[in-house]
């Protein structure tokens, strides 16, 4: 029996569930979500509570359980507080501004790279070097934010590009002084 799948999502004030054909919409202060359930799972709704059942015991419900456990209660936590990723920039003349809908950031190629912000998406900027991407998707906030972060990878030798906050970069050593 899946550990995840079994525990219940319980609501926080302002949030409310609704399905149909196996759709469920996820409501709350900060928007709506929805989002298609895989076959195999069935959602028992109570006014402050959700729990996820699978409908057989064959490997694919069984596997499927938790992940629809999880898709909702991303859902639920997205509309309620939010997501948010933290990306730094580092090296020297290294800056992001945000203007409109586009992220204008010099990242030490020959002209400035330009990154169009998606709908349902927030980028703010701290200090030129500090990004917070933020929104309801937890996994469209994550997907802006790796697309940042490879438009400049950070380099293992002096550690220069975009990372995100609290990544540790594994260093290398670089070239040694020959010995004669």
């Amino acid at each position: 029996m899946s550990r995840i799948g079994k525990k219940p999502i319980t609501f926080p004030k302002g949030v409310k569930l609704t399905q149909s054909d196996g759709i469920v919409k996820v409501e709350g202060p900060k928007g709506s979500l929805s989002s298609r359930l895989p076959e195999g799972v069935k959602v028992v709704a109570t006014a402050e509570q959700v729990v996820i059942e699978r409908r057989s015991e064959n490997r694919i419900d069984r596997s499927y359980h938790g992940l629809a456990r999880t898709l909702i209660n991303n859902m639920v936590t997205g509309v309620s507080a939010g997501f948010e990723k933290g990306l730094e920039i580092s090296g020297v003349g290294y800056r992001a501004e945000v203007a409109g809908s586009t992220l204008k950031m010099v990242l030490g190629y020959s002209a400035p790279v330009e990154y169009t912000i998606p709908k349902g998406v927030d980028v703010r900027v701290d200090k030129q070097v500090n990004l917070v991407v933020s929104g309801i998707d937890k996994e469209l906030v994550g997907r802006v934010a790796s697309e940042i972060r490879a438009l400049r990878k950070p380099e293992p030798y002096k550690g220069k590009g975009i990372k995100y906050a609290g990544e540790r970069i594994r260093r290398k050593a670089g070239k040694a002084a020959g010995a004669k």
